[in-house]
This record gives structure tokens, sequence and C-alpha cells, in this order.
């Protein structure tokens, strides 16, 4: 076993997007712009409503997926095609972006907590104007596998490989492209967590609650944990804690992005921004 050493721990950075949003950029921000295949991970976690109620209105995207993954609150999506939906409590929207779409993200409430994620994953150049689509699952539909310890692990994408040499849990959505890992880790203190990704994959932590050891490292709340070359993520609970695992393989092909599209030349950014003028998502 090769555990994965820790190349860079990032603070989340405060911000807001959309209409006043309040949310942590865990990547996607000046210390840690991306991560191939990754592109940006917000976390949003409001209890008051005055800071999420203006919501993401209308705007697009083009050339790669956004991840929605709520753990309290509700969030409509309406888009230019006629699709609308909620993500409702513990529930994932998956959908790629494509070749572009037009798309609008609300709460789904007027108080209370609103509480989750939004995880950007490039596309390759193949598929940058592939059709647009969605895969969605509320939380019922995602399992959840239990480990020695208390140590629960929801699959959202990808498949486990438990260390009992089990058959291991796989997630409602395949990997994508890039053959993506997301799971949602509850470790109690004390516990450890470990879980081969494979060495063909970029791997990252998300450490949401708790504090954390990776390595030699002690992680807090609110910080990116950004891994190196191995084969296993081990990470040890100091504290009660929670953690994504975000693992894909690396795209490796130029990105060009700006603001709602990411493409793979200047040229086809370029064209993204007046496709959208025209009218022609």
């Amino acid at each position: 076993m090769s555990v994965r050493p820790v190349l860079k721990i990032v603070k989340g950075l405060p911000a807001s997007d959309g209409a006043g949003v309040r949310l942590t950029r865990m990547l996607g921000t000046p210390e840690a712009q991306m991560f191939d295949p990754f592109l940006m991970l917000d976390c949003f976690d409001n209890d008051q409503a005055s800071d999420y109620m203006g919501g993401f209105p209308d705007h697009p995207h083009r050339g790669f997926e956004t991840v929605t993954y709520m753990l309290e609150g509700r969030m409509r999506h309406k888009d230019n095609t006629g699709r609308e939906g909620v993500i409702g409590p513990g529930g994932i929207q998956w959908m790629r972006a494509g070749k572009g779409i037009v798309h609008s993200e609300m709460p789904e409430q007027a108080e209370g907590r609103m509480r989750g994620f939004q995880l950007w994953v490039n596309l390759p150049a193949e598929l940058k104007m592939s059709a647009p689509g969605y895969q969605e699952f509320e939380a019922d539909s995602i399992p959840v596998e239990a480990r020695d310890g208390g140590v629960s692990v929801k699959v959202i994408s990808g498949a486990t490989s438990p260390p009992d040499g089990g058959a291991g849990t796989a997630g409602p959505i395949g990997g994508g492209a890039v053959d993506a890992l997301y799971f949602d880790v509850v470790l109690p203190a004390g516990t450890v967590f470990e879980e081969p990704v494979g060495d063909d994959r970029n791997a990252m932590l998300a450490v949401y609650e708790g504090q954390v050891r990776v390595a030699h490292d002690t992680v807090g709340a609110l910080s990116g944990v950004f891994l190196g070359r191995g084969d296993t993520v081990r990470v040890e609970a100091v504290t009660d804690s929670r953690v994504l695992l975000l693992a894909g393989r690396p795209i490796g092909e130029p990105v060009f992005w700006h603001g709602p599209f990411v493409m793979d030349t200047r040229e086809g950014l370029m064209q993204a921004f007046d496709d959208f003028q025209r009218g022609r998502f």
C-alpha cells in the first residue's frame, strides 16, 4: 500500500456568487486554481435566508459538468430546454452542460438552513460540445457503506474498495469521462478511513466538519487537501469529522476558462461567448 502524501492544504476562501449567495470556495481560488479534472468546489452553508435567497438566476455554461450535492435545504433547477426539478436534502444532480445550457438554481424555501456543495468537473475536448444531460438522484437512492468504528461512506459516484476485500459499494452515478469518485465520509473521533483510488487518478479531500490528520498534517474544517501520487487515501479523525473524497483521471489538455465557459482553445472560448450573445444556446 502506497499512502498518498499531502501536496498542499488550502483554507477555503469566503466568497459570494449568483445574486449574493454567501459561500466558501475550496477550489478555484488564487491558491488552488484547479486540480485536473476538477475546476471549482464551493461549499454553501447559510442559516440566514438573506444569505441565499437571491439564488443563482439564469446563467449559461459550456464545456464542463456541474455537480450539486445538497446536505440541507432544497434547490430548484430550471433550464432553457424546459427541464425543471428540485434537489432536496441528501440529493445529487450531475449536469453535463456540454455544448451549452442556460439555467437557474433557486432556493425552494424562504427560511431554514441551506447547505451543500457545487463541484465543476472538466470535460475532454471530444465531449465539450456534446448534448446537455442530467443524472439526478434523491437521498434514498444513494447508498451508504458502513465500516468499522462507525465510519460511513456515502457513495455518490464510482465505487468503494473496502479494506475487508469485499465487493464494495457502487454509487448511482458512473464516473463519466474522468472516472470520478465522489464520496461523503463520516468519521467519529479516533477512527481511520482508508480507500484505494488507484495511482492514475488525482485525488483531493474537502474537510467540512471537524479536524482530521492526513499524513503528518492536521487539517481543520473548510479546507481542501490536495494529494500526491500513491494508490491509497488515508484520513484519521482527530475529532468527529466529515470529508468529501474527490478523485478523477486527469484530462491533461489545455484549459481556457473564463466565467461560465471552459474550453480547450482560446478560439473555442471566444466562440462560446459569441454563441451565447447570439442566442445559440
